[in-house]
């Protein structure tokens, strides 16, 4: 079993910054590939960003060159960083954890899920 916590949303104005962090419990932290996932009202849940527990990342076309993920697997924690904040960008935005090495993009292929930590973005 893995739980997840995110941290660090709220409320912004366009063009600013937030980082959320995603805390894991558990001691197969490293074992996972991680993924950030969003959802805006009256919207599916869509990809963001992927990390592999060696590193290797992965993004989606809007979070391309604005947003940064990272892991720090001593601390059972992952991170993202987002920049050049948009209006879309609001949305819930949800972390969780893969233990296959395919789908990375896709939310049913994800294991466990956090609670979510709402991000709004004003313009």
């Amino acid at each position: 079993q893995v739980q997840l916590v995110e941290s660090g949303g709220g409320l912004v104005q366009a063009g600013d910054s937030l980082r959320l962090s995603c805390a894991a419990s558990g001691r197969t932290f490293s074992s996972y590939t991680m993924g950030w996932f969003r959802q805006a009202p009256g919207k599916e849940r869509e990809f963001v960003a992927a990390i592999r527990g060696s590193g290797g990342t992965y993004y989606a076309d809007s979070a391309k060159g604005r947003f940064t993920i990272s892991r720090d697997n001593a601390k059972n924690t992952m991170y993202l960083q987002m920049n050049s904040l948009k209006p879309e960008d609001t949305a819930v935005y949800y972390c969780a954890a893969n233990s296959a090495y395919f789908g990375l993009t896709i939310a049913a292929k994800y294991d466990y899920w956090g609670q979510g930590t709402q991000v709004t973005v004003s313009s």
